[in-house]
């Protein structure tokens, strides 16, 4: 059983969960870091069977050919209350850029750059340069690295007072360590109310069909913010392992582990929750 990771540190967390759960009801998950557009042509090839980082409504426009031709499909949402748009520190705010329309003014102070993270992820920004909207013209460009890359870039600059612009998503660690302000007007780059979203699981054509126990495990497998932000805090502040802080999640919370096995059984028809509880010790 076959899930993409794009590298980002709420994939990982919900990744390993799912992971730990699945080898427990005795499958065999592995996970494989991939680009955004590699990850939808390896569902659309049948090289991989299931995605957790669909967030929209941004990735529902960017790759909507492979939802019309029935290449992935949808089988449940796994976070609401998401956002994904341009942000700035907090004191760059207070200095009067709060918008998208206020980024062309002070150019010189950015360096005409935005940070952004893996090719593949950050189209929208591509788009908006592309168009020179918000009379972003000349040499304004994105600057691509990767997700911890971006943040070291940031942390250097919020260290300094350094005027820097760069793609900031909720949930996320950087919403508790950092005080940081997301740029409102961007909605046509990344829709409205600061790009808030939703996340969505998808599955390749014909896996439902194929594994309908493990689909009805990920249609189940729901997290919030609050329990994601936690995890991932620990993981990229606290230094914890991915599977120790996934696992960690699951004990602290056993209510969620025991909505997400509802109606799931292990690969030989027994209770998924009873050997789910026996392999994380809950009572």
């Amino acid at each position: 059983m076959r899930m993409a990771d794009l590298g980002w540190t709420d994939i990982a967390l919900t990744n390993a969960t799912a992971e730990i759960l699945l080898k427990a009801l005795g499958y065999d998950p592995n996970s494989t870091i991939l680009g955004l557009n590699v990850t939808f042509e390896a569902l659309k090839n049948n090289d991989m069977d299931v995605f957790q980082g669909n967030w929209r409504p941004v990735q529902d426009i960017d790759f909507k050919s492979y939802f019309d031709d029935g290449s992935v499909i949808a089988v449940g949402t796994n976070l609401e209350g998401a956002k994904y748009t341009l942000a700035v520190p907090k004191y760059v705010a207070d200095a009067g850029v709060r918008s998208f329309d206020d980024l062309a003014a002070h150019g010189a102070k950015f360096d005409y750059k935005i940070y952004g993270i893996e090719p593949g992820s950050n189209k929208p920004i591509e788009d908006m340069l592309a168009a020179k909207a918000h009379d972003l013209s000349g040499d304004w460009e994105l600057v691509e690295s990767s997700e911890a890359g971006m943040l070291a870039q940031v942390k250097r600059a919020v260290e300094k007072k350094d005027w820097i612009i760069f793609l900031g998503w909720q949930p996320h660690p950087m919403n508790v360590n950092m005080e940081l302000t997301y740029l409102s007007g961007g909605d046509t780059e990344f829709g409205p109310d600061f790009g808030g979203a939703t996340v969505r699981t998808l599955v390749r054509n014909g896996y439902p069909e194929a594994c309908p126990n493990v689909t009805k495990f990920f249609s189940n497998l729901k997290f919030d913010i609050n329990y994601e932000n936690a995890g991932m805090n620990m993981i990229m502040t606290d230094g914890v392992e991915v599977p120790v802080t996934a696992k960690k999640m699951m004990i602290e919370h056993p209510e969620k582990v025991v909505a997400w096995l509802d109606g799931v059984t292990t690969i030989d028809g027994k209770s998924g929750l009873e050997t789910i509880k026996a392999e994380l010790g809950l009572k």
